[in-house]
């Protein structure tokens, strides 16, 4: 049984292309709504589920919010391949930050990994906004996934990376 976001009440939510913009306990600069350090919010579910959710060919979508989570838990999938070679924290570090530094596609634009998924961006505005949030999550999401997929002593959890060669939804990533 694949595991859904929580976060299904969206009152006062605001949305991009289809997605709710969720609020982040992030100190990174972007347009997401700052959470309370103390909650949980959908980078930890992501985190949290992906060990589990890794494993489906299909994920039935209850609430927008498992939109993100799955994109989310390929974003995880691809950073966890760019880890799998990395030995020491630094060096999943820089390869972190060099994902990091690729563009972030939209709906709508080559590139983007579930073109049905989310609905196409009405406007500019609207496409800069959801790329921004996206560029914002992905940064929230490395940064707390360096710190499962090494131990303290900066070694590799073999826990996490043997993920690495999971496919999410039968998806070949690059």
């Amino acid at each position: 049984m694949v595991y859904h976001s929580s976060f299904v009440d969206e009152e006062g939510i605001s949305k991009a292309c289809g997605c709710p913009l969720l609020p982040l306990k992030s100190h990174i600069k972007g347009p997401a709504p700052v959470s309370e350090q103390d909650t949980t919010d959908i980078v930890d579910e992501a985190i949290t589920f992906f060990r589990a959710n890794v494993f489906f060919k299909n994920f039935d979508i209850k609430s927008s919010s498992d939109k993100l989570l799955i994109y989310l838990t390929l974003y995880i999938n691809i950073a966890l391949k760019r880890l799998e070679g990395c030995r020491t924290l630094a060096e999943g570090t820089k390869a972190i930050i060099n994902l990091g530094l690729e563009t972030v596609p939209v709906p709508g634009e080559s590139g983007f990994p579930f073109p049905g998924l989310f609905t196409a961006a009405q406007s500019k505005k609207e496409a800069e906004l959801f790329r921004n949030y996206l560029r914002q999550i992905r940064e929230e999401t490395s940064g707390r996934l360096l710190s499962v997929a090494y131990r303290h002593n900066g070694t590799p959890n073999k826990w996490w990376l043997a993920f690495a060669k999971r496919k999410f939804m039968n998806m070949v990533l690059p």
